[in-house]
């Protein structure tokens, strides 16, 4: 991987992160794209990267929501059943999962068509911001996010789809899913880091620096779309979006 390579995937990664579109599947799709070998640091870089874009969070709603300790209570319930799960099958996920296009275009296609199937049938009446989520629902929304350690199905997507099917509101659950990414990506980043971040070379820092950064910004915009775009429209779009990918890139791979 060069730093072109590297900021190539850091604008792939800022403006899927928080998109129900699959950021994961995206990097792997990519990185099969420009021809790079699927070795252990660019399976690291595919998840430390986007400890980049989640760190548009804060930059987003500053100090005054972060510090509130209620909301951190509802995200910490939340990220329970992620992290339990992640701990247990992270081997399985690395070796298995990571950088395999097929589970990815599987999961871009059979989530296209749920995300569009649900919209025709979902109601929003409950929890007009995050502070009126209940904790049981909290920790099923962290149930629906584990769902993304598939690649491929989206963390974004199956955070908000939990949402939405739990009745809350549009604008509460996109926002809840924004904060959820902070401890779920930190621990995943540190995780990975600790176990393989021995092994890089001061030019992989680098490289993973470069995507970071990159993602970071990009990202920021990509939140302040999202929150304008579901004012006005729900997301059929991105489904239909999803499963053209997954033929195009099907296409294309086989």
């Amino acid at each position: 991987m060069n730093w072109l390579e590297a900021f190539t995937l850091g604008i792939v990664e800022g403006v899927t992160e928080f998109l129900p579109i699959s950021s994961t599947g995206h990097l792997i799709l990519t990185s099969k794209a420009l021809g790079l070998a699927q070795t252990e640091f660019l399976k690291s870089f595919e998840i430390a990267i986007q400890l980049g874009a989640i760190l548009a969070v804060p930059a987003l709603y500053g100090r005054a929501l972060l510090k509130d300790k209620d909301i951190w209570k509802h995200v910490l319930a939340a990220f329970i059943p992620t992290a339990i799960l992640g701990f247990l099958f992270y081997k399985i996920i690395k070796k298995f999962l990571m950088g395999n296009e097929v589970v990815v275009l599987w999961a871009f296609l059979a989530g296209g068509v749920i995300l569009i199937l649900f919209e025709l049938f979902h109601h929003e009446d409950k929890a007009s911001n995050v502070k009126e989520i209940r904790y049981k629902d909290a920790f099923l929304i962290g149930i629906f996010q584990s769902l993304a350690m598939i690649p491929g199905v989206s963390r974004s997507a199956a955070t908000i789809i939990g949402g939405l099917a739990l009745g809350l509101k549009r604008k509460t659950i996109v926002e809840f899913s924004f904060l959820l990414a902070v401890p779920t990506m930190l621990a995943a980043t540190g995780l990975d880091l600790l176990k393989h971040g021995i092994t890089f070379t001061s030019g992989d820092w680098v490289l993973l620096a470069i995507g970071a950064v990159t993602s970071f910004f990009v990202a920021n915009l990509a939140m302040r779309f999202l929150l304008r775009y579901i004012q006005n429209h729900n997301f059929v779009i991105f489904g239909v979006y999803r499963i053209a990918a997954a033929i195009v890139a099907w296409r294309i791979i086989s």
